[in-house]
């Protein structure tokens, strides 16, 4: 039972409610965000292999 209470109590009084995304999920979005920014970054270099 004291088990259960000191669980409850690892996130602040107002984050309990607040329901946090899988981790898996945030690295993906990350995943594609670096090559969204990396693509248009370098959107030049990388037309000027395929031509």
């Amino acid at each position: 039972m004291s088990e259960e209470n000191n669980n409850e109590e690892l996130r602040p009084r107002k984050m309990r409610g607040v329901a946090f995304p899988k981790a898996k999920y945030g690295a993906i979005i990350a995943v594609i965000v670096i090559i969204i920014v990396n693509l248009i970054y370098y959107k030049e270099t990388i037309f000027s292999f395929l031509k």
